[in-house]
This record gives C-alpha cells, structure tokens and sequence, in this order.
C-alpha cells in the first residue's frame, strides 16, 4: 500500500536490538522500513515521546459497539480505527460460535474487508473460535449450536476465507481432532486448543499431530491439578505451545499468570485482549454471537456469571505486566507484538528494523499511546 515516506524522530526508538536514543525511523513510499538511524534529518519530532512497534492484538471480537459477528465492512472499521487509537496496528478478526450462516457471513467480510482495507489496523485474518467445543467449558459459546468437528466443512471454510483464515481454534477431545489439526496445519493454519475438556495426554496428542497452543489460558478449559494436569498443564509445558492470556485483572490472577510466565516463558506468552463490542462504550447489555451479556464496571457477564469476554486494551495488558511481573516496557511490550507476530506468522510486524512493515506506535514515557502507523500511513494522532 503506498504512503508517503516520512522520517520520523523519538526521543527513544524500541528497535529489534534495543533503546536508540535519539532514533529516527525512515519509512518508504512502499510501508515499509528503510532505515533505523542515531540522529539525522528527519519529518515530524516527536519530541519526548518513544516509537515502538505497534502493538498486534492476535483473538478479539469487537469494540465500539461493533463485532467481527456483524459481518459487514462499517463494524470491522470501526474496530480497526478503535484499536489504532489503542497503540494496536494489526489484529485477528474472531469468531464465536453461531449458526454456519453466520461464521461463513463473517468469513467472508473479513476476506473482502482485508482486501478493500481499513481505516486503522490491519485485519491480519479470521480466527475461528468455535463451533467445535466442549459443553462442560463453553463459557458465553452456546451449546445448542456446537458442532461436531468435520474436515468437510473446514474446507469450505478454507475455500471462502481465500487465503484469510489464520487460527482455527478447537477442543482437543472431539472425535476427528488430531485429523482437523493436521489437515489445517498442512495448509498453514494454526490450530489452538480451547473451550476444552481434554486430558492432559489428549492435549499432548494433538500437539503432536500439529497444535500450537492454547487459547486464553485458564479460562474455558480443564485446569491444573497435580495428577490431572488438563489442558493447562501441556499448554505451559509443552515446547511447541503458543500460551494466549488475558492479563485484565479478571481473567487470570496475578499469581496464576505469573506461573503461566515463569512455566512458557518470555517467548511463548501471548498477550491477548479477547475484547468484544462492549470495549469502549458505557455500562448496559450487550450481544455476543447468539446471547446477551451484561457489563458492568468493565466486566462483561453471562446470565449464570461466567465471564463472556473482555472490555481490555492491550496496552493495558502490557501495564499489567509490568506490574505483576516485574518486567522492563521493552520485554512486556515483545508479549503483545513481537510474540503475536510471530505466532500469526507475520514476522515483518513486531519489531523496527529495516526491511520490517512501518506499523509503529509512539507512547508517552507513561505508556499512553500519541500516535499509530499502520504500513506507513499514519492512522492517529
């Protein structure tokens, strides 16, 4: 996509090697880096502020009023210039389970949207959250419009999504899983084991046959027990195991993520915000997929209380990690870009560095956002 080029001066650059001070950022007419320099001439100062890599939010639904299950290009914009106002440059448009007519709707919206394109952040591809889940941890996911799993109907899904379905997300212990998984895996799509009841050895198995991770850890799945170590146990263990997590306060407490920290480490822990069309607006009902849920003081519920989504920024999630773990902006910062990335298979997003996409976020020393490109094009602030 073509911008202008513009050279762009912080008084601190997070580049792929560490702190420039001083750092300016030439951006091409192409949306890409050029180059990363100490000093020099440059187009627009930004004063005190620092450039970081724009944040990638990898499983959300909405904001705004606004959900991916609307199916139509206003409701996907409105998300994408929501979350560039966020610090987020790139996102995974998610599902939830509803009827076949209405994931094949958002499958294909979400196609056409990424190629007529965006106001704000680039909708990297589809993540399919459901149908293909357990009763016993549906969470908001209803169960009357769960589905078998059935490498027929991912096809079709596959066929329509035309090149755009990236994550597919499912419960370990159905039967025809490990063959779903591998069937994705061999197409390039990434599966993730969620909404499940599935042992620990169930977990591991598909794994083996080409899973890579966990969807929002803790939440909607077989805890940890010492001698049933579920789904949480092989999402922490197992090398190969991407470890998405909800840092909001509510999800997941501070002890319990810490453990999740401490067990993936730094290079499997993936910030998400699981955020639906509640984000940033006032307290009342609102739908999710099939129901309505109710939020209040940030809290979005289901009739019975369970927890149906989120209201978070990510930025907000990498302020909690700061907080919870202890960690230095530029190592909790890599948890919400570098790590999502890479998991998305979008290496070219996550860091500064020449070659790299210009989706860049400049932040206060305060971690509040100023300004956002998204591939060059300036899109806030």
């Amino acid at each position: 996509m073509a911008c202008d080029p513009v050279r762009i001066r912080a008084a601190r650059v997070l580049t792929s090697q560490g702190w420039l001070a001083g750092g300016v950022v030439h951006v091409g007419d192409d949306g890409r880096i050029l180059a990363v320099k100490a000093g020099g001439d440059f187009d627009r100062n930004l004063g005190d502020a620092w450039l970081m890599p724009a944040l990638v939010d990898s499983h959300v639904h909405g904001a705004m009023g606004a959900d991916v299950m609307d199916a139509s290009h206003d409701a996907l914009d409105t998300m994408s210039a929501y979350f560039a106002r966020c610090g987020v440059g790139a996102f995974a448009a998610t599902t939830v389970t509803a009827p076949v007519e209405a994931i094949e709707a958002a499958i294909v919206q979400v196609r056409d949207s990424r190629k007529h394109g965006v106001s704000g952040a680039e909708i990297v591809g589809t993540y399919l959250e459901g149908p293909y889940f357990t009763a016993k941890c549906c969470g908001a996911h209803p169960v009357p419009l769960m589905r078998p799993i059935s490498v027929p109907e991912l096809a079709r899904w596959h066929a329509l999504a035309d090149g755009s379905l990236n994550t597919v997300a499912l419960a370990a212990e159905l039967p025809g899983a490990d063959e779903a998984i591998a069937w994705l895996r061999e197409r390039g799509v990434r599966t993730l084991i969620g909404h499940s009841d599935a042992s620990y050895d169930e977990t591991v198995d598909a794994m083996l046959a080409g899973a890579r991770g966990v969807v929002h850890c803790y939440n909607g799945m077989r805890g940890l027990h010492h001698r049933d170590p579920g789904v949480v146990g092989a999402g922490l263990t197992r090398p190969e195991s991407d470890v998405e997590l909800i840092v909001d306060g509510h999800h997941v407490h501070p002890a319990a993520a810490q453990i999740a920290l401490s067990s993936a480490g730094e290079e499997r822990l993936i910030l998400i915000t699981d955020a639906m069309r509640a984000t940033g607006m006032p307290e009342g009902d609102y739908r999710i997929g099939e129901i309505t849920v109710h939020m209040k003081a940030g809290v979005v519920r289901t009739d019975a209380g369970g927890l149906a989504g989120s209201t978070a920024h990510l930025i907000d999630a990498v302020r909690h990690a700061m907080d919870w773990f202890g960690l230095p902006i530029e190592r909790a910062w890599a948890l919400a870009s570098r790590n999502p990335a890479r998991a998305l298979r979008r290496p070219d997003l996550g860091s500064i560095a020449p070659g790299q996409t210009a989706s860049l976020t400049a932040i206060t020393p305060q971690c509040e956002v100023i300004a956002t490109w998204v591939q060059g094009r300036s899109v806030f602030g």
